[in-house]
Parts: structure tokens; C-alpha cells; sequence
């Protein structure tokens, strides 16, 4: 597919920081997902791409337009929806004051077609019922909802979302993982998650990253053979593994490098992730 989101050579410092080092992308439309270790860089690379805030040197895209102009980084900013980490909730506003906010934000100028609009996205994501019910009065899954209506206003070709899942319940986080599929039907979406299963449930395609640089770009499937036959079950944890950990059935799973004769394991898409952060030096966690 023909890349839509195109990035080379973005860098950023932050101080003494090197928030984003040398990082080159390509998007394409679907649901790409961003993983990463806390302090990796993702958050700096979406509000770079959100244009947010400017790199120091490299360039990108979206759309086929460079937002490196005023006249440019508007355009691209029409054709943006942005659902930051800690989306700025009015709670005093309704949700359809909330969202109406935003889309005079993005100019959105007749009144008429754009409390249209507003009825639509609030819809989308189920909200019609409660449009007129206070933020404050929401759940945290309706204000999560709030936000990504926010951000879907003006349906943008390119949505960029930043842990939206973090701090749901089960329920709350499988509607949402089905709204953000939705979403990624006919527009390009970058997912920043800690969650392997959002990626592996949601997305076409896969960035890790770690210490402000991209070490993978590909599709789940391959990100997970960076396992194959290195997850193996023993029972006690291995001393050599990279990581390892008691699993409901009393035995152990380790991943990293197995010794002569281990029982195998069938890969996941977290083994090849922490494998991946190993590989490159980067900190591994394992839930």
C-alpha cells in the first residue's frame, strides 16, 4: 500500500535527553501499532507527528503534505483527530459542548452542518444517549469515548492515538479496541499502547521502539518469529533466560536463549517484543 505517514531522520533533545534519534517511518492505511518502554520516545514522536511540537532536524509527511510551513502544518492539522495521553476534559462541559469545542477548533465554521457532525461522532462511539450529560458525571470509559470522538470530529485521514486503553477495565478496553478498529477503516492510525494484546488484536502492522529509535518495523506476525524457538517451559526459571515467569499451571515460561533439548513453547507477539528490547540493550519487563 502506498504510504500515507512518511518520516526521516527526526530528532529531538529534550536538555541532556535524546528523545528522538535519527527515527524514519513509513504508515500506511489500518491500525499500526507503537510499543514500547516507558521513556522509549513514543509520546514525542506522536505529538511530532501531531505537530505538537517541531523536531530539530529531519521532516515528515502526512497526507502528501509538509507541515514544515504555517499554510502546510494547517492543512495538516485539518486532517488530523489527536487523542493525547491525558486528553484536556473540560468537566463542566456536556460532551457535545466538549466535542462542538473542538470542532470550531478545527474550524468548522457553519453551525448547522457541524452540530451535524458533532451528533455523528458522539454517535460513533455510542454517546448519543448521554450528549448532554456533564464530563464530570461520565465513567472513565465514556470520557475516554469523549476523547476519541474529539478526535475522529471532521473525520481526519490520520488519527493519531496515545494510550488510549491505559486505566480501562476489560470491558471497557474490548469496546474500545472495536471503535478503534472502526477507525482504522479507510484512514492511516497510529496506536501508542503498552498493551501487546491491543496489537495483536488490532493491528496490521507494528513499530518497537526504545531509547528514541525505531528497532523493528513490521507486520505482528513477524515481530512474534523473532521468538521462534526461543520461549521454552521448564520447572523452575531458567538462570540463563532473558525473562521468565511462573505461569498459572505452576511451570515456568522463559524466553531468551534455551538449552539443548527444552521443551519449546508456540511464540507470542510479547516473547518477540521482549526479545526485541533485549536484542537491542534496551530495559525488559515482563508482566
Amino acid at each position: 500500500m502506498t504510504a500515507t505517514v512518511s518520516a526521516s531522520g527526526l530528532s529531538l533533545r529534550y536538555g541532556g535527553t535524546r528523545a528522538l534519534d535519527d527515527v524514519s517511518l513509513s504508515l500506511t492505511p489500518g491500525v499500526t501499532g507503537l510499543l514500547g518502554p516507558n521513556g522509549a520516545g513514543k509520546t514525542t514522536l506522536l505529538r511530532v507527528l501531531a505537530t505538537s511540537v517541531p523536531a530539530d532536524r529531519g521532516s515528515f509527511t502526512v497526507l502528501g503534505v509538509d507541515p514544515g510551513t504555517s499554510r502546510g502544518r494547517q492543512s495538516v492539522r485539518r486532517s488530523l483527530g489527536y487523542l493525547p495521553q491525558t486528553p484536556g476534559l473540560h468537566p463542566d462541559f456536556s460532551a457535545f459542548e466538549f466535542v462542538d469545542y473542538v470542532a470550531i477548533l478545527k474550524e468548522l465554521a457553519d453551525r448547522t452542518a457541524r452540530h451535524r457532525e458533532v451528533r455523528r461522532v458522539l454517535d460513533e462511539v455510542d454517546l448519543g444517549d448521554v450528549r448532554g450529560r456533564r464530563i464530570k458525571r461520565l465513567s472513565g470509559g465514556m470520557r475516554q469515548r469523549v476523547a476519541l470522538a474529539a478526535a475522529l470530529v471532521g473525520d481526519p485521514g490520520f488519527l493519531v492515538l496515545d494510550e488510549p486503553t491505559v486505566g480501562l477495565d476489560p470491558e471497557q478496553r474490548m469496546r474500545f479496541r472495536e471503535l478503534i478498529a472502526q477507525a482504522g477503516e479507510g484512514r492511516t492510525v497510529l496506536l501508542s499502547t503498552h498493551q501487546t494484546e491491543d496489537v495483536a488484536m488490532l493491528c496490521h502492522r507494528v513499530l518497537v521502539m526504545a531509547q528514541g529509535r525505531i528497532l523493528f518495523e513490521g507486520t505482528p506476525a513477524e515481530l512474534t518469529a523473532r521468538a521462534d524457538g526461543r520461549v521454552w517451559s521448564s520447572t523452575e526459571r531458567a538462570p540463563g533466560a532473558k525473562a521468565g515467569w511462573r505461569t498459572g499451571t505452576g511451570s515456568f515460561r522463559n524466553v531468551g536463549d534455551p538449552p539443548a533439548g527444552a521443551d519449546l513453547l508456540e511464540p507470542t507477539l510479547e516473547d518477540g517484543y521482549l526479545l526485541t528490547l533485549d536484542d537491542a540493550g534496551a530495559e525488559v519487563t515482563a508482566a
